[in-house]
């Protein structure tokens, strides 16, 4: 059976999930939270750094900054897109202000900038702000998955 090691968004522990019960609303097996709240997780580096290289799923990540005007609009976009898209797609949000570093790290020149990972790499990635449709047909096409 197919299984998905999935970061709990609360506590940070690896858990194992068949791949067939993602949509069962699973919780960590260590603090006992949900595993997807149906929103974007506000990610520090260490929690992307986690998400990216210890979790399974896909990460979608927005880079964006509390005074930019197109992120804030997008915000809303980015969180719709988030209920749409879990349990197959990890949704996070990092704060460039707060984590420069990782903004500098992977080169992030404008904001905001959605980056896709999958198994430790990024696959994709596209400037400027999107609506939720967007987002999510932008995450399929670069999944693969239609």
């Amino acid at each position: 059976m197919a299984e998905e090691m999935i970061v709990c968004p609360a506590c940070r522990a690896l858990n194992r999930v068949p791949a067939s019960r993602l949509g069962d609303a699973p919780r960590c097996g260590k603090c006992g939270q949900p595993l997807f709240a149906g929103r974007p997780v506000a990610a520090d580096a260490a929690l992307f750094d986690k998400l990216v290289s210890k979790g399974s799923l896909p990460v979608l990540v927005d880079f964006w900054a509390p005074w930019c005007g197109p992120c804030r609009a997008m915000a809303p976009a980015f969180e719709a897109a988030a209920r749409a898209l879990e349990p197959h797609v990890r949704l996070a949000k990092v704060d460039t202000e707060v984590e420069q570093a990782l903004g500098a790290r992977f080169s992030i020149r404008s904001i905001p900038t959605l980056a896709l990972f999958r198994d430790g790499r990024e696959v994709a990635r596209q400037a400027g702000a999107m609506n939720e449709r967007a987002i999510i047909d932008w995450t399929r096409r670069a999944l693969g998955a239609g």
